[in-house]
């Protein structure tokens, strides 16, 4: 867990190369488009204090929840771009959102300045309570075939990486299941851990901490290979069902924020993502830091793009 103490010995690295050259403005704000308690609220909430601690500049978090991140995205592509307002952008609202929406609030690409990646989050396939007599993936899908569209799965809102990843993972293995969105990721593993829905595709990292008590069972990871988290859960891949995915969650500014800016943002990520405190959250979500080059960034927006579009085309997936 994080704690005021960690990040406080996380920070003396920090202080002496970057107090002198605060970012002009004053505090910092992180939007994150999801409501508190999900995966994206908590990695802004950990780097925010590794940033506070290099920048000089105070680092807060913001939650604009809705629309599947497009309310929180939107508003920080119409705020000023000199460096106070960012955006933990992920794939939804970078990848699926531009694809998915006629009426998008915003250009993921030229509202937009990339900062760096932050980390790659891995998914899984979880069971709750309800489905107590489901031992493992093939079990399952024999009782999702059984009842056509009777059992449910939880996700993160209409179109988000969730849904279309268990909507996939239907198509692969030939079961439709009901979906049932929320407006965060929070909500919705909460009502999978409270009976309230049968499944959901969920960060491995939420997921093994509600395994741990027995009430949720993960099935399958999403990954290419066994995470080190979870080494004794098979990928979907092993079961027969050839998928992989994952979520990217990244640093964005406003256009047009100015280059120096940029690189002085970019420079903290770098310097947060290597602070104890920050790796420890990290391992907690199965997730390993990943700081690139505002370039770096732009170019893996640019390929998700292109790869869940064409799934999201495929699936006819309209959010409006």
């Amino acid at each position: 867990m994080l704690t005021r103490r960690s990040l406080a010995l996380a920070a003396p690295a920090f202080v002496s190369t970057a107090m002198a050259q605060p970012i002009p403005g004053g505090t910092i704000r992180i939007v994150v488009p999801y409501n508190p308690g999900g995966i994206t609220d908590v990695l802004a909430r950990a780097i925010s204090g590794p940033m506070t601690a290099f920048l000089g500049n105070t680092v807060v978090v913001e939650n604009r929840a809705g629309a599947n991140g497009s309310i929180g995205a939107a508003m920080v592509a119409r705020a000023t771009p000199d460096g106070t307002t960012l955006l933990l952008g992920v794939t939804d609202t970078h990848a699926v959102n531009p694809a998915a929406m006629r009426n998008i609030p915003y250009d993921a690409n030229r509202d937009f300045a990339a900062v760096s990646n932050i980390t790659n989050v891995p998914l899984v396939l979880a069971v709750g309570p309800t489905q107590r007599g489901v031992a493992d993936l093939a079990g399952f899908i024999t009782a999702a075939k059984a009842r056509p569209e009777a059992l449910t799965h939880s996700s993160w809102g209409v179109g988000s990486v969730s849904q279309i990843a268990m909507l996939r993972i239907g198509e692969a293995a030939g079961f439709q299941l009901l979906h049932v969105p929320f407006t965060g990721a929070a909500p919705a593993v909460q009502a999978l851990a409270a009976s309230q829905v049968d499944s959901m595709v969920v960060p491995a990292g939420a997921a093994e901490a509600l395994a741990r008590d027995g009430g949720v069972r993960i099935l399958a990871a999403l990954s290419p290979a066994r995470l080190a988290l979870l080494p004794n859960v098979p990928t979907l891949i092993e079961a027969g069902v050839n998928l992989t995915t994952s979520i990217f969650q990244a640093i964005f500014a406003p256009a047009r924020t100015p280059a120096p800016i940029v690189a002085r943002l970019n420079e903290a990520v770098g310097a947060a993502l290597a602070a104890p405190a920050m790796l420890e959250v990290l391992r907690g979500q199965a997730a390993l830091a990943d700081h690139t080059t505002p370039e770096g960034l732009a170019a893996r927006v640019l390929s998700e793009q292109a790869a869940w579009g064409n799934i999201i085309r495929s699936a006819n997936i309209r959010l409006d």
